[in-house]
């Protein structure tokens, strides 16, 4: 092994450190502008190194706990998170995330896992990517026509503003039942426990395409939301799978909080459609991506491994 190369104990496997670093500063940087966890490119993106579906997932969530702190930080001093919001997300989120560890150790005991995590990948991150990318490009020629890009629309509802024990939210300005709203934490928390994800790139659309929160405060907000739930989804994996790498997600960490405050100070100073544009195009790069893998017939048609005792 060279000076250059760091071995992972859990995922037993020899990697360049500055590979390591330099994804985690890479995918720090678009948590950070973007206002998402990161997870839904760097889980992809050790499975494509070697590294395991299931210790990528794990490990990943301290990667995107800590990349989140550190955005979350800076767009707190600039009072652009919604304190409310947060807490009434988290109340589902809490939930949804012990939910998902709790099937993740499930299809892992039946050898599924795997499986589920690549076809989950491709669904979720190709319909996302391609809602977002159209709604996102009809928002940018809306606004050169001289109409308006702003998709907030005071005064319209749905029926789920009819339901019960409505709250305001000021910083958002917007008035809704809290049920939406915790429903929306466990779905992010469900899944950014399964898949390694840190919920954000779908916590954002949700927030404004649903609730009709304002994208600067949607960015904030959802980072503050994701660094919670990822921290209880490690501390859960750890404790329940023994399956987070200690040794790499302190790499990517360390990657991913210098990446994360390029990454936020970029995020400020771009529109809002033009974020959800590049955002959708990313998402549903990393989705064909992972299409890829699972219908393109490998080299190796076999393999071995051992099987967990």
């Amino acid at each position: 092994m060279t000076p250059l190369q760091i071995y992972l104990p859990i995922a037993e496997l020899s990697v360049n450190i500055f590979l390591i670093l330099g994804m985690g500063f890479a995918v720090g940087f678009i948590s950070g502008m973007f206002g998402i966890g990161g997870g839904f490119l760097m889980t992809p993106l050790l499975i494509f190194i070697g590294v395991s579906p299931a210790v990528a997932v794990a490990s990943v969530s301290g990667h995107i706990a800590a990349s989140s702190m550190s955005g979350a930080i800076s767009y707190w001093r600039k009072r652009a998170v919604d304190v409310g919001l947060v807490m009434m997300l988290l109340i589902g989120g809490t939930v949804g995330t012990a939910a998902g560890v709790a099937l993740f150790t499930l299809l892992r005991s039946l050898g599924q896992l795997d499986l589920t995590i690549g076809i989950s990948y491709v669904v979720l991150l190709g319909i996302i990517g391609v809602l977002m990318a159209a709604e996102s490009v009809r928002a940018i020629l809306r606004q050169r026509a001289g109409g308006k890009a702003d998709l907030r629309r005071p005064g319209s509802h749905t029926w789920f503003h009819g339901l019960p024990f409505k709250l305001r939210f000021k910083r958002s300005r917007i008035y809704v039942s809290a049920i939406p709203v915790c429903v929306i934490g466990v779905i992010i928390g469900f899944l950014g426990a399964i898949m390694g994800i840190g919920g954000g790139f779908l916590l954002v659309p949700m927030l404004i395409y649903i609730l009709r929160v304002p994208t600067s405060v949607v960015i904030g907000t959802s980072m503050v939301v994701t660094l919670t739930t990822m921290a209880w989804a490690t501390v859960l994996h750890a404790a329940t799978n023994h399956l987070v790498d200690i040794v790499l997600a302190l790499v990517l960490m360390v990657g991913g909080v210098i990446g994360a405050q390029f990454g936020a100070r970029a995020g400020q100073n771009m529109r809002g459609e033009r974020i959800r544009l590049l955002l959708g195009l990313l998402v549903l790069a990393v989705g064909l991506r992972f299409a890829a893998g699972l219908f393109v017939r490998p080299e190796d048609l076999f393999s071995v491994r051992m099987l967990d005792q």
